[in-house]
């Protein structure tokens, strides 16, 4: 599914909840630079060992998605999270953020699991969910992914649900509604994994966070962001 969806993103990105950088091998040529969201140091030096497969710079910004960004606003392209909104305290702020700083035309890339439509399962995603965060990361199964998106102010073009594999209230995704995606950042093109900023201007992280909770590290809201850059051939 990654490889579906973040080879749309091109420009200035913002990705949110970076983490050990998963998703550093399937941006195109199109990237000029990441900026790297993500609170902990540990994580951002195993994102860094991906780097010599990476041909842009990249810089991480450590930091809870939720506070302001050092990013000036309307200078982002396209802001990338997957597998994140479960894990941000304060989902909507968050997203606000990537709102601020995303151009008139740009684009929000996302691959989250949240609340499943079927009832069956949202009773369980309720009942898992005070126990499940404790254990997971601060891993929320119950959160209604397009809700959030839409209260932050951005228009959902497209969205297709679908259960992976594994247990079932845990595997709600929302997701791309097809493989296409955004081309183009001068006009509001259909993109069918995106979502739209122009309204308002508007990773599950714990999938890389799970094994590693335990040894975060707390940083300040304004640590100094640290750049790193692909080592040339």
């Amino acid at each position: 599914m990654r490889a579906e969806s973040v080879p749309n993103a091109l420009g200035r990105v913002l990705e949110v909840g970076i983490g050990s950088g998963l998703n550093l091998r399937f941006y195109s040529p199109e990237v000029q630079h990441v900026y790297g969201v993500d609170s902990s140091l540990e994580l951002q030096r195993m994102a860094a060992k991906r780097l010599s497969n990476a041909a842009m710079g990249v810089t991480f910004i450590t930091q809870s998605a939720e506070d302001q960004l050092p990013i000036d606003e309307s200078s982002i392209d396209t802001a990338v999270m997957t597998w994140t909104l479960c894990s941000i305290p304060n989902p909507v702020a968050a997203l606000r953020q990537m709102r601020r700083v995303l151009k008139k035309d740009g684009r929000l890339i996302f691959l989250e699991h949240g609340r499943a439509a079927d009832a069956k399962f949202a009773v369980w995603q309720d009942r898992l969910t005070p126990v499940w965060k404790r254990i997971g990361g601060g891993c929320h199964l119950n959160r209604k992914i397009d809700a959030l998106i839409k209260e932050a102010g951005f228009q959902i073009s497209s969205l297709r649900t679908v259960y992976l594999p594994g247990p079932r209230p845990m595997t709600y995704t929302y997701r791309p509604a097809n493989r296409r995606g955004t081309v183009s950042t001068g006009s509001r093109s259909r993109t069918e994994i995106s979502c739209t900023a122009k309204a308002m201007r508007a990773s599950c992280a714990h999938a890389n966070r799970t094994l590693h909770i335990r040894r975060l590290v707390s940083m300040p809201s304004a640590h100094e962001p640290i750049e790193l850059r692909a080592k040339s051939s």
